[in-house]
Parts: C-alpha cells; sequence; structure tokens
C-alpha cells in the first residue's frame, strides 16, 4: 500500500487531478444519489481557504523583512501587466458584444441583494478593508487587509534581530509545508467538487443561456490563449505559449473547479516555486493579483451590462462603450471589497446607461444562474494569469540583464 501511494505521489499534480476530474464524472453519472462524495470538494475548498490567509501574512512578511535596500522587485511591471490585461479584458468584451449582441430573458429573485451605488463606494470599501483588524482580516480572507499587515510589519521587522527573522522564516516554511500536504489532496477534491457540480446544477439549466455563456467564455478563451499571450511576447521577446499553457495546466485547472482566487493562492506559489521565481517578488504579486488582477470579472461586467442594453434597445455610441471598459476594469479590480464579486458591479455599470436598479438586479440574477460555468472559467483565467504575469516581468528584467531563463515549469 505504502509503495503503490509512492508510485501516486510521483505522478505529475496535473494528471493526478486529471484522473479525480474523470471519476467525478463517473460516479455523478452512475451514482448521482451518493451525495457524501461531495464531502472531499468541500473539505478540500476549505482547508486552502483556512491556509491560504495565514500563509500569506507570514510569507509576505518574512519577504519583506529579509529584503535588503537597493535590491530590485518586479512589483511596478507586474501591476502594469495587471492593468493593462484587465483593461483589454473589458475592451474586448465590449467589441465581442457589439460584434454578437445579446438579449436576455431577466429574471426575479434577487432584489434583496444590495449593489454598490458607485465607483466610490467600491473604492471606499477597498479602503476600510485595508485598515481592516488583522484578526479580523484572517478570519474572514480579506486579502487586502492582510497584505496591507504583512507589508507594514514586514517594514518594521526589516531592524529586527536576526533570530526573530529565522523564527519568522521557520513559521513560514511551516506552514508552506501545510500547504504542500493539502495540494496532495487535490485529487479528491477537485473528484468532490466536480461530483457536487454535475449532480447539483446539471448543464440542462444552462441552454437557455447558451449564446450569453458563449460570449462569455469565448471572451475569456481569447483573452488567455490570445491577448495575455500577445502582451507577453511584447514583453519578453519570447514564444508565450510554453509559459502560458504551464500557468493554465498547474493554475488554471484547480482554479476552475474551486472556483476561487483565494483558495488558488497557495496553488499558486508552489507553481512560481516550481518556475523558480524570486519569493520576494511572488510573495506579494500572487496574494495582491488575488485582488486586483481580475480580467475575467471585466468580461463579465462589460458582457451583462450591454446584454441589458441590448433588451432594452439602448443605443450606444462607442464614447460610452470605451468609459464602459474603464468603468469595468475599475470595478473588476475591486471587485474582492465588495461581497458577491463582480456580478454585484454589473449595476453600477449599469447605471452608466440609465438602467435602473430593478432591472440590473434581474441581470445580476442571471449571473446566478450562469454561475457555475461562468464562475468556473473567470477564475480560472484571474488565477493563472497571476503567475504568468508574475514570471512575464522576472523574464523581463533578465532579458535586459541578458541572463538565460527557461518559460516553462
Amino acid at each position: 500500500m505504502k509503495s503503490l501511494l509512492l508510485k501516486w505521489n510521483q505522478v505529475s499534480l496535473v494528471k493526478r487531478i486529471l484522473v479525480g476530474i474523470i471519476v467525478g464524472i463517473i460516479l455523478a453519472l452512475s451514482v448521482p444519489q451518493a451525495t457524501g462524495i461531495s464531502i472531499f470538494g468541500s473539505l478540500f475548498v476549505s482547508a486552502l481557504k483556512a491556509v491560504a490567509p495565514l500563509l500569506v501574512l507570514l510569507i509576505v512578511m518574512s519577504a519583506i523583512s529579509h529584503h535588503k535596500k537597493g535590491q530590485q522587485t518586479n512589483m511596478k511591471s507586474i501591476l502594469v501587466l495587471y492593468g493593462l490585461s484587465t483593461f483589454l479584458a473589458g475592451l474586448i468584451a465590449v467589441i465581442a458584444s457589439f460584434i454578437f449582441p445579446v438579449t436576455l430573458s431577466l429574471v426575479k429573485g434577487s432584489e434583496d441583494l444590495t449593489p454598490p451605488d458607485g465607483i466610490v463606494e467600491v473604492l471606499k470599501a477597498l479602503l476600510f478593508n485595508v485598515v481592516d483588524n488583522p484578526v479580523n482580516a484572517l478570519m474572514t480572507g480579506n486579502y487586502i487587509g492582510i497584505l496591507a499587515w504583512a507589508v507594514v510589519l514586514g517594514v518594521v521587522l526589516r531592524n529586527a534581530h536576526d533570530s526573530t527573522k529565522t523564527l519568522l522564516v521557520n513559521f513560514s516554511d511551516a506552514v508552506s509545508h501545510i500547504v504542500k500536504w493539502v495540494i496532495h489532496f487535490a485529487p479528491l477534491g477537485i473528484m468532490g467538487l466536480v461530483f457536487d457540480s454535475i449532480t447539483t446544477n446539471g448543464l440542462s439549466s444552462l441552454l437557455d443561456y447558451g449564446k450569453l455563456l458563449l460570449i462569455l467564455i469565448g471572451c475569456m478563451l481569447f483573452i488567455a490563449l490570445v491577448v495575455n499571450p500577445l502582451i507577453v511576447y511584447l514583453t519578453i521577446r519570447r514564444n508565450p505559449y510554453p509559459l502560458v499553457f504551464s500557468c493554465l495546466k498547474e493554475s488554471g485547472i484547480t482554479a476552475f473547479f474551486t472556483r476561487s482566487s483565494a483558495a488558488n493562492i497557495p496553488i499558486n506559489m508552489k507553481l512560481c516555486e516550481k518556475l523558480k521565481l524570486d519569493p520576494d517578488t511572488y510573495a506579494v504579486s500572487i496574494p495582491l493579483g488575488a485582488t486586483i488582477n481580475m480580467a475575467g470579472a471585466a468580461v463579465t461586467i462589460s458582457v451583462l451590462t450591454l446584454a441589458t442594453v441590448h433588451t432594452l434597445g439602448i443605443e450606444v455610441d462607442f464614447g460610452t462603450a470605451l468609459i464602459l471598459s474603464v468603468v469595468s476594469a475599475i470595478s473588476a479590480a475591486g471587485a474582492s471589497g465588495v461581497a458577491g464579486g463582480s456580478l454585484l458591479l454589473i449595476p453600477l455599470a449599469c447605471s452608466l446607461f440609465g438602467i435602473p436598479n430593478e432591472i440590473a438586479i434581474q441581470v445580476v440574477g442571471v449571473g446566478f444562474i450562469i454561475g457555475v460555468l461562468q464562475d468556473s472559467f473567470e477564475t480560472a483565467l484571474n488565477s493563472s494569469s497571476d503567475v504568468l504575469f508574475t514570471a512575464t516581468a522576472e523574464y523581463a528584467k533578465k532579458r535586459k540583464e541578458g541572463k538565460q531563463y527557461a518559460v516553462e515549469a
């Protein structure tokens, strides 16, 4: 039995996850009444969400406390790449919505939701998350607050005694080791998530929204396979696809099934380590990306807003559509400060066209119906590109310095 487990662990994680997906599909189709299988998925996601806040706090604190003056990181480049990708995602979604206009059958049942009134409220929520109580931030998974405290404590601890810094490293390594244990259970967890998704939602309920889903998923795939690789190529002047496919394979697959950027932080950290990236950089860029690098959210906001516009027969000029691209990008970056994420920011974007909240909230209801696929693709795009752009910025720096580097794990 022990030798069998050793052989199983020697198989690559991606192959093991694919086995988990296949087993999950088979079980969902053959024994759908065995609802206890879905507990494996819930336990896996809960374990990742439990360990991720502590991992981020300790790794960021440790990295910054050991950071030497004059030692450069690539954070500025990474932030530019995050922002550019998110804006282009919103723009592509707007263009696609004009080329392939979609109308909606509006639904009721979301009237109790309270979306933010405007960009100012979104940014205000984001700022209040920065100054959140550290204990509350850890308990609620507020990564903006966790990052803020980790950075401040890390800066202060740069002057601490070496033994204190060593203790931080030891704790950081210990939590990282726990993360590796959790990730070993990914195939079992993914099996449970696939089983739960198929038995609970099925795919028949999504057929009425096929065209809308086609636009949403098509835009996200176009961003992942065309726009992002183009950004990478223009930055590093090398074939981007080995890196793109590594990120989609190692990070995108798990993010697709967990549907949580926060839960995927440990997966992304492990991939960055595998790519031999600078820990001082990815310790900050990965959790930050999980909160502000939201190309998928920008697509969702733009497509569903313009679907509402087409449904109501509102005429839209190019200038207003361009403003929508900017608004969706800014809103997406602030989505972590809003309960309900990207979907609850749709009324904000709808307000650009004078669409009342009563109708916009019905569109949010449509979003929840298609969420089983929309949210999965959105999270996969968002999370995998965190590693993609972190690696791109580092490779661009090495290229300028004339150093050799490989562009895949």
